[in-house]
């Protein structure tokens, strides 16, 4: 974390697209918090998504912007879910220090029936299935992957369930997306989307004080070990609760104001916003090498007139090759 801390009254300070580590020293807690707009709305555009895609998509990029930001290390760290609803895929990742790039996949036909339905809550457009979290520190080190099952919640409440399972760090975790129709400068229509978030960690000095209560043990078991709750952690939850999705994605309530009314009466401090951005890491040489490792039948069956055509799922920027680019020895 950042040694200096900004002022409070700077409630402006980080803007949109910049991530702010905070620290609530009287209840022992540590996060981050993000507002996304240009950056989300860039993503969401070049795909031209539909709303309820869009929607679920802006969340899945602000969890994997609040957790990949606080990597240590050069690495990429990768949100996914996949399932059988309407939308039974998303992927989101974050390359260390800053780059983000998303992908949504869904069914035109099973997405349509579910809007004519009235089901475009998170939980029903992604169905049953799993979220995979994945940190990668590179070539000279196995990638670790922790899985959560998608059991009919939605992705904030699966992110918090992932933090119980894996981590075993008391955290919660807020998301929140919307569409806004405004004017520009000019006074023309304007359509946006805007996301926001936010992850608060338990982090005692006394690592018995992160006890929490088991986990339901599936059907017919619904008893819990007797469990005293943290009472520093209890009110930070509680303050965390009371977040109304509109003020994670409200342009004229900042990162920093939201914060402040959060945590003043316990002396919360912000830290120096680390800036995320749009950037895709696909190149060139990279589908390249993916090609040379074509076999000839794949070869055969990708070209068009000699050439072969591979379009970025992510990026949508197509790179063309003649086939003896990606055949020579």
């Amino acid at each position: 974390m950042a040694e200096s801390a900004a002022s409070l009254g700077q409630f402006d300070f980080a803007g949109d697209d910049h991530v702010v580590p905070f620290q609530v020293e009287g209840l022992d807690v540590r996060g981050r918090a993000v507002q996304l707009g240009p950056l989300l709305d860039a993503i969401l555009a070049r795909h031209n998504y539909p709303a309820p895609v869009a929607r679920l998509l802006a969340e899945a990029v602000v969890l994997t912007v609040l957790l990949g930001t606080s990597l240590k290390f050069e690495g990429k760290f990768t949100v996914q879910t996949k399932s059988d609803g309407p939308v039974d895929l998303l992927v989101a990742d974050f390359s260390t220090p800053e780059n983000v790039r998303a992908y949504a996949r869904f069914d035109d036909e099973a997405l349509a029936d579910a809007v004519a339905a009235g089901k475009t809550e998170p939980e029903q457009l992604l169905g049953k299935g799993v979220l995979a979290f994945t940190i990668d520190q590179g070539r000279f080190s196995q990638p670790y992957q922790g899985i959560v099952a998608l059991d009919g919640a939605s992705l904030e409440e699966i992110a918090g369930t992932y933090f119980r399972q894996s981590e075993q760090i008391p955290t919660r975790v807020r998301l929140g997306a919307a569409e806004l129709f405004d004017r520009d400068e000019a006074g023309k229509p304007r359509h946006r989307w805007r996301a926001g978030g936010l992850v608060a960690q338990f982090l005692p000095e006394a690592p018995e004080r992160m006890r929490q209560p088991d986990l339901h043990g599936g059907d017919g078991d619904t008893s819990l070990r007797e469990h005293v709750e943290d009472d520093a952690w209890a009110e930070a939850r509680t303050l965390v609760e009371t977040i109304d999705a509109d003020e994670l994605t409200d342009p004229q309530v900042g990162t920093e104001r939201l914060l402040y009314r959060l945590f003043h009466e316990r002396g919360v401090r912000v830290y120096e916003p680390k800036a995320v951005f749009d950037r895709c890491t696909c190149s060139r040489d990279k589908l390249k090498g993916v090609l040379r490792g074509f076999s000839a039948e794949e070869i055969e069956a990708s070209q068009d007139n000699g050439e072969i055509a591979v379009t970025c799922e992510f990026c949508s920027t197509t790179y063309r090759f003649e086939v003896s680019e990606v055949t020579a020895a």
